[in-house]
């Protein structure tokens, strides 16, 4: 099995108090962890725990995987992105992605137009803006004038962009630093990855960064039963929809998603097969969970982050002390 040098963990944990945050990231560091990552979507913003996290760690890397393309304006994410650069320097990795119809537009009651093209422009602007250089430019999905971050960085972060699809991809990989992968089984990376870092003209190395599924007990009913509504609630987001129609489980979730449409979500859980539970959603034992996370690594993920589910009577830092690289 092959290893990584980089294991990280998601934050905030889901089930500790936000209070109690900074001495979670302390010892998920003295555990050896390298990287902490953080989420964007119906919990936390993706930035307040990184803060925390680089104000009470040394070395660890810190990562968002996402901040959404069009929810922050272009010179606010740069701001946001160079402050945080600047409080933990060298270890900060920016992490954009177009995020979903749903969170763009009907959370936040914004246009959620050529995705493609505007995480597109934002890498291209975000390459200039955190230089500290003075943006005055029209780009094809927004315009900057006369914008300048006033926030000294010594070392800009890396870019990455989450991508599920072919174009998406390409993009990760000509023009950012790499691809943010998530809801995907191990063998679905060896078809990912590749878009990646092959993209044609690119002689420079590409990070993968894989946030994994993890519900922490080796009770495979308690867990198949949580990775199933996880999953009617993001595979049927249309653009998840189609990446997994794309990795070929068309015939596998069709059931499902019939049932969900019709408003049957009881049996929209039930026609789920347990082998796609069990793909996408890693469970079991402590060191049963670490080669699955050891599997990504092998077919082509650089850093593997663990996004621990919540499970009744876990106590989720004892269940990263389980997990924690050994």
């Amino acid at each position: 099995m092959a290893t990584s040098t980089r294991w990280g963990m998601t934050i905030p944990l889901d089930g500790v108090p936000l209070a109690e945050q900074g001495d979670v990231c302390r010892e998920l560091e003295d555990l050896g962890y390298t990287d902490l990552w953080s989420a964007e979507g119906m919990g936390t913003d993706g930035f307040t725990p990184l803060a925390v996290a680089a104000a009470v760690t040394r070395d660890v890397h810190l990562g968002i995987a996402i901040a959404s393309a069009f929810t922050r304006g272009p010179a606010l994410l740069a701001q946001t992105a160079a402050t945080l650069a600047a409080t933990a320097p060298g270890r900060f990795t920016l992490g954009i992605g177009a995020s979903s119809s749903v969170l763009v537009h009907e959370w936040n009651d914004l246009a959620f137009d050529r995705p493609l093209s505007r995480c597109r422009d934002l890498v291209r602007y975000l390459r200039v803006a955190l230089t500290g250089e003075r943006v005055d430019r029209a780009y094809d999905t927004f315009t900057v004038r006369g914008a300048r971050v006033g926030v000294a960085v010594e070392q800009p972060p890396a870019i990455l962009l989450a991508g599920l699809r072919g174009r998406m991809l390409e993009l990760a990989g000509a023009e950012a630093d790499g691809a943010i992968l998530n809801w995907l089984s191990a063998t679905d990376v060896t078809r990912v990855a590749p878009i990646v870092t092959g993209a044609a003209g690119v002689d420079r190395p590409r990070e993968v960064v894989a946030r994994i599924l993890v519900v922490p007990t080796d009770d495979a009913e308690v867990a198949r039963a949580i990775g199933r509504r996880m999953i009617t609630a993001y595979l049927n987001v249309p653009v998840y929809r189609a990446f997994h129609e794309w990795l070929g489980r068309s015939e596998e979730l069709a059931p499902m998603w019939t049932a969900w449409a019709a408003g049957e979500r009881r049996e929209a859980l039930a026609a789920i097969p347990d082998h796609v539970v069990d793909a996408l959603v890693l469970h079991g034992s402590p060191e049963q969970v670490r080669e699955g996370m050891l599997e990504h690594v092998a077919h082509g993920v650089t850093v593997p982050v663990a996004a621990l589910l919540p499970v009744p009577g876990v106590d989720p830092l004892q269940a990263c002390r389980d997990l924690a690289p050994r």
